[in-house]
């Protein structure tokens, strides 16, 4: 889980997992891209759109857009260097 400039992990052997700090490393961007707090109303409202539309909360939960996002370009170790700013509003 990123919380800005944090990336929580459930253990400790997850530090040595790339693909997994870069899915939050696009989070904690995601995050600057909206100044930090906007980013977790729009998550939430986003999450919360698709539980309404899904019923479902793995459904809702891969249907955020900034979800879409990380898990595309997840296994993309140089994304962020890419620039790429904004990718996830191209998932709405």
């Amino acid at each position: 889980m990123a919380i800005f400039p944090f990336i929580l992990l459930k253990s400790p052997r997850f530090k040595n997992d790339p693909i997994i700090i870069n899915h939050e490393k696009i989070h904690l961007r995601q995050q600057l891209e909206l100044l930090i707090f906007p980013f977790y109303i729009l998550y939430l409202a986003n999450y919360l759109i698709n539980l309404i539309k899904c019923r479902n909360h793995d459904l809702a939960y891969r249907n955020i857009v900034f979800e879409k996002e990380a898990y595309e370009h997840e296994n993309d170790l140089k994304y962020l260097k890419k620039g790429n700013w904004y990718g996830w509003f191209k998932k709405i």
